[in-house]
């Protein structure tokens, strides 16, 4: 099974739920379009799977970051330095979303689990920035969820349009300089716009 959904990611992933082949799926995994059929239902079941297990991922290597564990300042640029991480080396967890977004949300919103799947992202964020709101690092009134927002706008766009932002805007930096000097400027600008 999770040989069919690392197969379906990448497909998925370039050719989106329209161009994406079943067959393609099986051959690579060396299974029958039957049996991906018998364990998914159909084509948008797996395409549905696909994206439940990439969320499920991301939120598990999350709650694996004990940000509890950190003074508020702290946990909070861990978390802008992994969501950084995570999106820059996963470009097909990029794609997905992107795909999804084209679809306007119409496959994820079939998910039994998807909002379940998130919720402890925003609780890890509200648990945190309340921490920080009562120790007085941050300021009050801000809402988790745009937390969460800003922090995934910021960390999103360097994947989903580095290369028309690459052709477009070419700098000369080297792109591990790059990399880390865009990583460092995002966290600090979370960080900036959440302290007291």
């Amino acid at each position: 099974m999770a040989g069919i959904l690392e197969v379906a990611t990448a497909e998925f992933a370039a050719k989106g739920l329209s161009g994406a082949r079943i067959d393609a799926i099986a051959d690579a995994t060396q299974t029958s379009k039957r049996m991906i059929y018998y364990y998914f239902g159909s084509k948008e079941g797996l395409y549905v799977a696909v994206l439940e297990e990439a969320y499920r991922r991301m939120r598990q290597i999350e709650s694996e970051l004990h940000l509890e564990d950190l003074e508020p300042t702290e946990a909070l640029r861990r978390l802008v330095e992994f969501t950084f991480d995570h999106h820059a080396d996963n470009e097909d967890y990029i794609r997905l979303v992107m795909n999804e977004n084209i679809e306007r949300g119409a496959y994820l919103a079939q998910s039994k689990s998807i909002q379940e799947l998130n919720v402890p992202a925003i609780e890890a964020i509200r648990n945190l920035y309340d921490r920080g709101v009562v120790s007085g690092v941050f300021r009050p009134g801000l809402e988790p969820l745009d937390i969460h927002a800003s922090i995934s706008a910021l960390t999103f766009f360097n994947v989903s349009n580095r290369h028309t932002f690459g052709l477009i805007f070419k700098d000369g930096t080297p792109a591990q300089q790059a990399i880390a000097a865009r990583r460092s400027s995002i966290t600090e600008m979370v960080v900036r716009f959440v302290r007291a």
